[in-house]
């Protein structure tokens, strides 16, 4: 009896020390405010009918948040200094829309459940959301982030990945946040309703001859939309044929070679990926499944619980 005894209090202990402060769950504010899904859906529904662009840059927003510093809403800070993360090189280009969807859907959490709602999981909260509204898959969404207490500039550089990727360099970027070349994949699909600035794919459609690996028709759509000297703020789809709806289409175009940044075509032009862009781009049901898989391992990525970090008031400063 009293080994049993001590087998079910050791059994207690690991139990608690697998869960820890540190497990999301997708109940952590039924008692709390349980009303926040709804609150936040409708707060990014009233964007949404404001401006499309709030699909793809809050998308952005929650990618760009998790892989600094980890899904804390550290992105959102904003310094008077100019050295926040937001201030950073590769997240200059975040559109505003995505940091409006955050700041206005806290904003109506905090009218009916004060203090109690972090910026980060209602960040994570609006991504599904967006893609919900844009024609994609749901997900339920695991809670309990807490906000970061660090925003800077300086951590950014070398955690992001840039459009001249090969696969080696994709990979080995997302597996520092457990997230395997499936799971990069399927991310990578987010691209269906992206959008980028000239700049970023220039190279490849005015290299001499243009980049092989993309179909000449669309590097000369691509050069009419992008002429030298064009205004650095002009913004182009990623997916030239359904760019307002979440689907599969981004697969389809990177057989057809169209693909608009190195690191999109080179899903398709390596053969240790091409069989799972195939796979997506035929079966939109595969596609859909380990997309919303990814997101919520994304969603994982470096959170704080428990006692670590706070729950911001106002999204954009720390409380002290």
């Amino acid at each position: 009896m009293e080994v049993l005894r001590k087998w079910l209090m050791i059994s207690v202990v690991l139990v608690i020390v697998q869960r820890g402060e540190g497990q999301l769950s997708e109940d952590f504010y039924a008692n709390s405010c349980p009303n926040v899904e709804s609150i936040v859906s409708q707060a990014v529904s009233t964007k949404f009918t404001q401006t499309f662009v709030t699909v793809p840059s809050t998308l952005r927003l929650f990618f760009h948040d998790c892989f600094v510093e980890g899904c804390d809403a550290s992105v959102i800070i904003q310094s008077p200094n100019g050295d926040a993360e937001k201030d950073a090189p590769d997240n200059l280009s975040l559109a505003g829309d995505g940091f409006d969807t955050v700041i206005k859907a806290k904003q109506a959490v905090e009218a009916q459940c004060p203090g109690v709602v972090s910026c980060a999981d209602i960040l994570a909260l609006a991504a599904r959301d967006v893609v919900v509204l844009a024609g994609g898959p749901s997900w339920e969404v695991e809670l309990g982030r807490r906000d970061g207490l660090i925003s800077q500039a300086s951590r950014v550089a070398g955690n992001l990945p840039e459009p001249d990727f090969n696969l080696v360099q994709l990979n080995t970027l997302f597996a520092r946040h457990n997230l395997n070349q499936f799971d990069m994949i399927a991310l990578s699909g987010a691209h269906t309703v992206g959008f980028s600035h000239c700049d970023r794919f220039s190279d490849r459609i005015y290299s001499s001859p243009i980049d092989p690996t993309m179909d000449p028709n669309y590097a000369l759509q691509l050069r009419q939309a992008c002429p030298p000297n064009v205004d650095p703020s002009i913004a182009i789809n990623m997916d030239p044929e359904t760019p307002r709806t979440f689907d599969n289409v981004y697969y389809q175009n990177l057989i057809a070679s169209k693909g608009m940044f190195t690191s999109d075509q080179v899903l398709e032009t390596d053969p240790n990926s091409e069989p799972t862009v195939s796979d997506f781009a035929t079966n939109p049901g595969n596609f859909n499944a380990a997309f919303t898989t990814a997101m919520r391992k994304l969603g994982r990525v470096g959170v704080k619980t428990g006692s670590e970090g706070e729950i911001r008031i106002d999204c954009t400063t720390f409380n002290s």
